[in-house]
């Protein structure tokens, strides 16, 4: 079936980027196969992380199909260009319907997006990682290929300052090179250096500024303090329920 919803919301983000006058520097653009079957797993530090993960493979000339969570396919607006970019919706109480369908479009010849960490980080370090992507590539005879963003939340983080209209901001997406991990451990150690490189490269001065990491100067909360503050946020979800 053709693609009929993607490559115009390509064209649009194009478009956008352009206004913004946003400095993306795509890095081993080379290592995205421009045929078959592949997954791209990529840390998420941002709620535009989609698009810009899929910029990343479009020197290659690929469409990425994002597994993404089942809430935002049930969104008016968001719901039907999810489907009409043909994306994986996941639910989480039905797991292996989604792995299904991705093992699926890896086997017909399709490029998979998947964010291992599987939430949106506020310490701007690589968290623990699942399972899902290296076993998907396995399962299907497919390069992994790990990708690194970073920039993107200084435009629309999770918890974060709102700055959507903000010009000029440098964006970098760091590809490396397929390979075979054992584990998750492996996967989220690649994806640490890629980030590494990707922060320790980037052309602005994060030091003492809310989008850079703790460990390296920034005012993020670490995942330490994260840890506490979702704490804090269930407790509060929890109190409100049982007041209604």
């Amino acid at each position: 079936m053709a693609d009929l919803v993607y490559p115009p919301v390509v064209a649009l983000a194009k478009t956008l980027f352009r206004a913004l006058d946003l400095r993306i520097d795509i890095r081993g653009a080379e290592h995205v196969p421009t045929t078959g079957g592949a997954v791209l797993a990529t840390n998420h530090i941002s709620y535009l992380d989609f698009i810009l993960a899929g910029y990343g493979a479009q020197p290659a000339k690929r469409l990425v199909r994002f597994m993404a969570k089942d809430a935002i396919f049930r969104n008016k607006i968001a719901g039907p260009l999810m489907r009409g970019m043909k994306h994986i919706s996941v639910d989480r109480s039905a797991g292996k319907e989604s792995y299904e369908k991705a093992l699926a479009a890896l086997r017909s010849g399709e490029v998979v997006g998947i964010f291992p960490e599987g939430t949106t980080g506020r310490s701007y370090v690589v968290n623990t990682v699942k399972s899902g992507a290296y076993r998907l590539a396995n399962a299907a005879g497919v390069p992994l290929i790990p990708m690194a963003l970073w920039g993107t939340q200084r435009l629309l983080g999770k918890g974060t300052p709102r700055n959507l209209t903000q010009r000029h901001v440098p964006i970098t997406v760091e590809i490396g090179a397929p390979f075979a991990p054992a584990n998750e451990t492996e996967l989220r150690t690649r994806l640490q250096e890629l980030l590494d490189k990707a922060q320790r490269d980037y052309p602005d001065d994060g030091v003492g500024q809310w989008w850079h990491p703790a460990h390296l100067g920034g005012t993020a909360p670490t995942p330490e303090e994260v840890a506490v503050l979702d704490a804090k946020a269930r407790e509060a979800r929890e109190a409100r329920g049982k007041r209604a």
